[in-house]
């Protein structure tokens, strides 16, 4: 999931204090399970808004913030309310926001959160980046992502700098490659501890901006 937070109310006011009237669109999807983009998060911008002095015009969750044709269908039921608004405000991730931003040239779209990263949650409304996006997957290899988890990015085995089994960025953290030592030992794997001796990777599959169109199928 796309994991974000709200922006404070100091940071987001100087785009918004020159408008009027307002639409806000949440997400149902990871802005709410984040609590950035959920029914609560919507209502409690509109009355901090409305004490303020301004208009919200409407409101509504998308059902998927990022999938652009569905997203545009939903909006449709509230042209009405939005041309009736000075600015929108988008409670969801950047993926979301620029979503509506496609849908407008002539009116502001404003984010309220912050765009942090691709995570599991822990707990509820508990964190942990857990994927880079790097384009090129390595988890069959070694079990737990050492391109996100090592401060360091190493690719070939833990660095000199960890102690005890600690990473020496982070002591508070385990080295990411004691842990994928660990997992391939319960499993009997160990020989495929020295495969994941990755050498350098190849960031070109990384490089950004990137499309995809979803073609191939696993025969």
């Amino acid at each position: 999931m796309i994991v974000s937070k709200k922006k404070k109310i100091e940071e987001l006011s100087p785009y918004i204090d020159q408008y009027n009237s307002y639409f806000l669109i949440g997400c149902s999807e990871c802005a709410s399970l984040c609590g950035t983009g959920d029914e609560e998060a919507i209502l409690e911008l509109k009355e901090w808004l409305e004490k303020e002095g301004k208009n919200v015009t409407g409101w509504f969750i998308a059902k998927t913030g990022c999938q652009i044709l569905g997203t545009k269908r939903e909006m449709s039921k509230f042209k009405e309310l939005i041309d009736k608004s000075d600015c929108i405000l988008v409670l969801s991730c950047g993926a979301g926001t620029q979503t509506i931003m496609e849908f407008f040239e002539d009116k502001p779209i404003i984010p309220v959160n912050d765009t942090l990263f691709i995570g599991n949650m822990r707990r509820f409304k508990e964190f942990e980046e857990r994927c880079r996006a790097c384009g090129e997957c390595f988890l069959a290899i070694t079990g737990v992502c050492v391109v996100t988890l090592c401060p360091k990015n190493m690719l070939n085995g833990p660095c000199g700098g960890y102690k005890d089994g600690r990473c020496e960025v982070n002591l508070h953290k385990k080295c990411v490659w004691i842990i994928a030592f660990n997992i391939l030992e319960k499993r009997g794997d160990i020989d495929r501890f020295y495969e994941s001796l990755l050498g350098p990777k190849d960031w070109s599959k990384a490089n950004s901006p990137r499309d995809y169109v979803a073609k191939e199928k696993i025969n």
